[in-house]
């Protein structure tokens, strides 16, 4: 596989943005609620006929059994949606039991030898339709494929079944109330499947597209401050609610209003470019990194402990010090170095303002230590070097500053 199409079938199989994914469970619960209102209308039907207008009755067992059992398995998936579980699979699972419901209600009218209803059925196919659009509610195009090819393979397996084991346009079925059978209508059937599993993959691309656009930063390619608010209030109550660790870092750059007002703001912009970079390869996929405002910067670790994550922003800060970063001058270089606070979910605080005020508190104490420092809780000012005090510039122009 060449990297062109590993990189398109990263674009297309990936997993949803957080926020995007928070909204998926919202429309989740939507969709659950819709499923189950069908299903208790559906579990009706077989009572209202047990009640009033009893026939055979191994016939109604039947129906109130499938029927219960149905809205059994609705009941469940909404009352986990409810309580906020969402599993990875949660999302695959509950689209393709729709799915495989419009097909089951029509594969039935196959074992009562009615096999027209189920290939030309003008009410029961459009439940895929039904299906298929639900999963545009829950922002994510894997699911939106799979539910899609789902349908296609099931509906598809139908019609080839009818085909097989009937003549379906014999004269025996005159007058063929649901009409004559011709592939060229199940081909454009098929089509029609698949140009609305394509059209619901284009309403999530076309979300996360807007929702990239509304929440990146354009200079450093990060998430700007909007977005971070509201990703950590969202890590901050996902952590409390599953007793999870979180560390959040408050990063700020030394020195930037010098460098800007010497070297300009154009120099100033290459530097926060750099750092963007920087940040995007030094943490996790699950990690978020943002850039706040100014030259300030913060990225959230989730299930990252104070430890952990000193370590880790140690790392980084050792990293940037040691790290040329080129201005706009020809031949010239700065030696830049950064001032880190962190906080700890819970023992610093259980919300994310609490935390954030935290983490940002002890970054000022580590510009008043002496910069070039991550400060996780109280510091020694006589456990850290003071390199940090300046920017040092290289290049032709370095010895006239």
């Amino acid at each position: 596989m060449t990297s062109k199409a590993r990189n398109l079938l990263r674009a297309v199989w990936s997993r949803p943005d957080a926020v995007l994914a928070e909204a998926g469970l919202k429309g989740e619960v939507l969709v659950a609620k819709v499923r189950l209102g069908l299903a208790a209308a559906l579990l009706l039907i077989p009572v209202i006929n047990a009640l009033f207008f009893p026939t055979d009755r191994g016939e109604m067992l039947v129906g109130l059994v499938l029927t219960s059992a149905i809205f059994a398995i609705c009941l469940i998936a909404y009352l986990l949606v409810a309580r906020e579980y969402n599993p990875p699979w949660l999302g695959f699972a509950t689209s393709s039991f729709d799915v495989t419901v419009v097909s089951g209600a029509l594969a039935v009218f196959l074992f009562l030898n009615q096999p027209h209803t189920a290939v030309n059925s003008k009410v029961i196919f459009e439940g895929y339709f039904l299906a298929i659009a639900s999963t545009s509610l829950r922002y994510d195009k894997r699911i939106c494929i799979s539910a899609g090819v789902l349908a296609v393979t099931e509906y598809l397996a139908i019609v080839v079944f009818a085909s097989v084991h009937w003549d379906l346009n014999s004269p025996m079925y005159a007058p063929y109330p649901y009409g004559m059978f011709g592939w060229s209508a199940q081909q454009s059937r098929l089509i029609i499947l698949v140009a609305a599993s394509v059209l619901s993959l284009a309403l999530v691309y076309r979300s996360q597209t807007l929702l990239q656009m509304a929440t990146s930063d354009p200079l450093t390619g990060l998430f700007n401050r909007g977005y971070m608010d509201e990703r950590m209030a969202l890590e901050t109550g996902r952590a409390g609610r599953y007793d999870r660790l979180l560390t959040i870092a408050v990063i700020d750059v030394d020195h930037f209003k010098a460098l800007n007002d010497t070297h300009g703001h154009l120099s100033g912009d290459m530097v926060l470019r750099s750092f963007g970079r920087l940040l995007r390869e030094s943490f996790r996929t699950s990690d978020t990194a943002g850039r706040y405002g100014g030259e300030e910067f913060v990225v959230l670790l989730p299930e990252t402990g104070l430890e952990a994550a000193q370590r880790k922003l140690e790392s980084l800060r050792a990293q940037i010090a040691s790290t040329p970063i080129q201005l706009a001058g020809p031949g010239q270089y700065a030696q830049m170095t950064i001032s880190v606070g962190l906080a700890g979910f819970p023992q610093d605080g259980r919300d994310a303002a609490r935390l954030f005020a935290v983490a940002d508190e002890r970054m000022f104490q580590a510009k008043r230590d002496g910069r070039n420092r991550v400060v996780p809780e109280v510091v020694s000012r006589s456990s850290h070097s003071e390199d940090g005090d300046a920017v040092v510039i290289h290049g032709a122009e370095a010895d006239g500053e």
